[in-house]
């Protein structure tokens, strides 16, 4: 087991380095370019498999024990060490990251690394689905960036050292910062700028708090200090060190109102960046709270959580009235934009559940973050797939074009729009629904310590959320499947296909997860409710 979790790390690093070597002649096929993007496919394929495998040897019967542990020595001076494992926390998210990093290689791999009519792939005809259209004279670093930044998002579930966590936390954004800046579609270098740039502050801010746990903690072992409980490091330390961590995390969260880089990222990246960027990205952010914040510092959390709810809660309305004012008529909303808005406020759900500091709100801040990560990662995808077949992800020119029936140009295609429609804005049975409820159970009783006044009207406010989540998302059904009319938009295009084979075999993956946590959520939560009781109470196995 210890050896599959260092191998799920470190397979996707190695890829990388090895996707930019010559290929072997015997794998270059008719194309060479082929061969890298097969590359990626394989090694993401080989690391989901080991995932799978590391999922199907875990012990369900303990999952709050860390399992698959490997703990060396690496600077003995500060007492830092190359420790790994996987708990009922990590688990989830290392799959939900070895899965959604796989299919965008096979996305990538057929639609070319930018994945719309404007990137590499837009010379191949459109009714193609072969490997010729993924001809690129820049798979290699596509490639390259895509292993180099699943390895870093692995590593940052699996480390349990606080500099080792920074140094993933980090990995990240520079191959995202590039996969937006390269391959990305009209205001990309600003958009990849604004990203950086954010990101790149709050790491500075969190880098501090950080440090200042491990100093006063006299480890950066996040097991040993989860075992503590902050019972070593006093209240004003762990208030300025969830403070200054708080920021670095809420930035990648996104956290309202240091949100502003996300919508102008999402509009810019290609498909595979956008889907990356929601299903597995954001999530460092909110794992970061569960792991390091909640344990190590729970009376700086106790003081903090309000004001944490309080964003969360202003995230949760904002992001809805924003997909709003972006998808009425006339408005020139971008659906790419406004998917990346509605993130802005399911993750202040998370965030909401986190807050509330109980075992319920936080097994539903868990919840939502994977279900987030299927629903809006297939949501990327099904945009990315209307925007190359119309050339526009402008709602107003989508509902011109023979009146938005997406329904009858590709019902197949526009079934599963409704569907993560749908999902997104939490119908009960799919996998939405069961995080955000649990989030409101959390915020109506508090732990204790907290304001239940104040997490009422917390929790008020997000359910009034969820509806406006149902206006937005339906308004878009409406208009780009059903239609408003053939108002002078432009003619349709000349051929235009449904749903292809390879994007049936990538998306269905997520349907079918999307569907069964919510028909059988325990599945989850079986995992995730020991480890989350484990982390509250300070003990650590």
């Amino acid at each position: 087991m210890r050896y599959l979790l260092v191998a799920i790390v470190l397979l996707p690093l190695l890829g990388s380095a090895a996707a930019l070597l010559p290929a072997p002649p015997g794998l270059r096929g008719r194309d060479p370019e082929q061969a890298v993007l097969r590359h990626g496919v394989t090694v993401t394929g080989a690391v989901l498999l080991l995932s799978i495998a590391l999922a199907a040897g875990f012990d369900r019967g303990d999952p709050a024990r860390m399992q698959a542990t490997t703990d060396v020595s690496w600077i003995p001076a500060l007492d830092t060490r190359i420790h790994l494992g996987v708990d009922g926390v990590s688990l989830p998210l290392l799959v939900l990251t070895s899965l959604l990093t796989f299919l965008c290689a096979v996305h990538a791999y057929y639609r070319g690394p930018g994945g719309t009519p404007d990137a590499s792939a837009a010379s191949a005809p459109s009714g193609t689905s072969g490997p010729s259209a993924a001809s690129s004279p820049s798979s290699k670093g596509y490639v390259a960036l895509l292993l180099l930044l699943e390895g870093g998002t692995l590593a940052t579930f699996a480390v349990l050292d606080l500099l080792l966590f920074f140094l993933a936390f980090e990995t990240v954004l520079i191959p995202m910062y590039f996969l937006i800046a390269r391959w990305g579609g009209e205001g990309r270098d600003r958009a990849a700028w604004k990203f950086i740039l954010y990101t790149l502050l709050g790491s500075v801010v969190m880098l501090l708090g950080l440090l200042l746990l491990g100093l006063r903690g006299g480890t950066f072992d996040m097991v040993a200090l989860a075992a503590d409980n902050g019972s070593s490091i006093g209240h004003t330390t762990q208030l300025i060190a969830v403070l200054a961590i708080g920021i670095g995390l809420a930035v990648k969260t996104p956290m309202w109102p240091l949100h502003s880089w996300l919508p102008d990222a999402h509009t810019a990246a290609p498909t595979t960046g956008s889907v990356l960027l929601a299903g597995v990205l954001l999530k460092m952010g909110t794992y970061g709270f569960v792991r390091i914040a909640l344990p190590i510092a729970p009376d700086g959390m106790l003081t903090l959580a309000p004001y944490l709810a309080a964003f969360a809660a202003a995230g949760i309305v904002y992001g809805s009235l924003a997909c709003l004012a972006l998808a009425r008529s006339g408005a020139g909303g971008d659906l790419k934009r406004l998917i990346a808005y509605s993130s802005v406020g399911h993750m202040g759900f998370v965030l909401l559940g986190i807050a509330t500091l109980t075992p319920t709100g936080v097994n539903g801040a868990l919840f939502a973050n994977v279900a987030h990560g299927l629903i809006t990662g297939l949501l990327f995808f099904l945009v990315g797939a209307v925007k190359e077949r119309y050339g526009t992800a402008d709602l107003d020119r989508l509902a011109g074009v023979s009146g938005g029936a997406l329904y009858g140009r590709a019902p197949r295609l526009g079934g599963l729009l409704a569907f993560a429609a749908v999902a997104s804005l939490g119908l009960p049975g799919l996998a939405g629904f069961w995080g955000e409820m649990l989030t409101l159970f959390g915020a109506f009783r508090p732990a204790e310590g907290l304001s239940r006044p104040a997490f009422l009207v917390f929790m008020s406010v997000g359910a009034f959320g969820t509806l406006l989540t149902a206006a937005y998302l339906l308004v878009v059904v409406r208009r780009v499947c059903m239609g408003d009319g053939p108002d002078g938009g432009e003619a349709a295009p000349a051929v235009f296909t449904d749903v292809r084979g390879h994007e049936f075999a990538a998306w269905t993956p997520l349907v079918v997860l999307t569907v069964l946590a919510g028909l059988w959520p325990a599945v989850l939560l079986g995992l995730t409710d020991p480890a989350v009781q484990t982390l509250l109470t300070g003990g650590s196995r």
